[in-house]
């Protein structure tokens, strides 16, 4: 639910009664992951998405009937692929999505954690929400909010300071004590998924499905150089949802006016501006520059970073030359065969949007495990898993 926190957390505010559909588990080529979700209201008002169009009507009818009966109790409903019927209920790409649909009323036990972390999530601060979707029946749709450093149960009570609490499923002690440690691991990954548990905190006893979401600032797109391309790659960073910075030595060039999209215009020379700034295992770093003089001491420092993606613009005799340069001042062949150079898959583009694209084409690829070759006549998957994102977000820092 925390996808849609922002439109979600409004309903709150208002005091409104909705059930939310959230997507707990998928199989096949499901068109959305675990975390995403659809919102019905009292009113019939609708926000989100579940399936990209697929079984969306049954999940606001599941909702509606969520709220008529007038219970709390959460249901776990499952769709795929109708051989017989490609226009029934199912998903006609032939995948399988779990889906679970909670009523939030006024009068639950579980909405101040709910309204807290659609609340957090709203704001762009980091926090995660974990429930159990599948397990004894007292304990089904129970949920938990962590934050850094925070744990705060639905009932029976608050604790916060470090992690600690008392009280939380009441199942077991230790199941409390699990639930909050894979929570925080989830967080610092910036991860959203289910896991496996004992109903005693253990891979002993019942098992137990938990879903946690996670919300965390969005990752940066530090851009490199004041070109008119850097404009097109602004547009296209905030598409995919990138806090994007645009970073140039020279004022005349690096302006608010010409880069109105970008949430930061830094005039500076680039190498001082990384050595000061926030960067972690999401972050990616698009040098345009293409001038020695900015491009050696910038990557120098760039690729010797724990960063998701380093990409430099430039053509392949300028790519040779930047190799030679780095050499020189102690580059290693291990780091230079991070660099993404020249930047951006093989698209044949020319103008500065076609560039951008190949650029985030290339990121995307690089994030999500991608082999960026054409789907038609290839035999590899169209949805690669989240092991690919999961395996570079490492442990979240700091985030402007």
């Amino acid at each position: 639910m925390l996808d849609i926190a922002e439109e979600l957390n409004r309903w709150v505010e208002q005091g409104r009664d909705f059930a939310v559909a959230t997507v707990v588990a998928v199989g096949g080529s499901a068109p959305r992951q675990p975390g995403a979700a659809l919102a019905v209201d009292s009113e019939g008002s609708v926000i989100g998405s579940v399936s990209g169009g697929c079984v969306e009507g049954a999940v606001y009818e599941l909702c509606q009937q969520a709220l008529a009966d007038g219970e709390s109790v959460p249901v776990l409903e499952r769709f795929g692929y109708s051989d017989e019927d490609a226009f029934a209920v199912g998903l006609t790409c032939g995948g399988v999505i779990d889906i679970l649909v909670t009523p939030v009323r006024a009068s639950a036990p579980d909405r101040d954690v709910f309204a807290a972390a659609l609340s957090a999530a709203a704001r762009g601060e980091a926090a995660a929400i974990a429930r159990i979707v599948s397990g004894p029946g007292e304990l089904l749709g129970r949920a938990l909010l962590v934050r850094p450093g925070e744990a705060k149960w639905g009932s029976p009570r608050t604790e916060s300071g470090g992690g600690s609490y008392e009280g939380g499923f009441g199942a077991h002690p230790e199941l409390d004590r699990t639930v909050v440690a894979e929570a925080c691991a989830f967080l610092d990954a910036g991860r959203t998924g289910t896991l496996e548990i004992g109903e005693q905190g253990s891979r002993c006893g019942a098992p137990l499905t938990v879903l946690v979401e996670s919300s965390v600032p969005p990752p940066r797109m530090i851009v490199f150089g004041a070109i008119d391309f850097a404009s097109a790659l602004v547009r296209i960073g905030k598409f995919l949802g990138y806090h994007v910075t645009v970073c140039d030595a020279r004022p005349v060039f690096t302006t608010a006016a010409r880069f109105p999209e970008a949430d930061e215009v830094v005039v500076e020379w680039p190498h001082r501006y990384l050595e000061r700034t926030s960067v972690d295992a999401r972050t990616v770093l698009c040098v345009l520059t293409h001038d020695a003089k900015f491009d050696v001491p910038l990557l120098r420092l760039a690729l010797g970073l724990p960063v998701a993606y380093v990409g430099a613009m430039g053509s392949r005799r300028t790519h040779l030359d930047r190799k030679v340069r780095l050499r020189e001042v102690g580059v290693t062949e291990l780091e230079l065969a991070r660099l993404r150079s020249p930047i951006g898959l093989d698209l044949g583009a020319r103008t500065p949007e076609e560039t951008a694209l190949s650029i985030a084409s290339e990121i995307v690829a690089n994030r999500r495990g991608g082999s960026g070759v054409s789907l038609t006549g290839a035999h590899t998957p169209i949805h690669h898993d989240a092991t690919a994102a999961a395996s570079v977000a490492g442990r979240m820092g700091s985030v402007a």
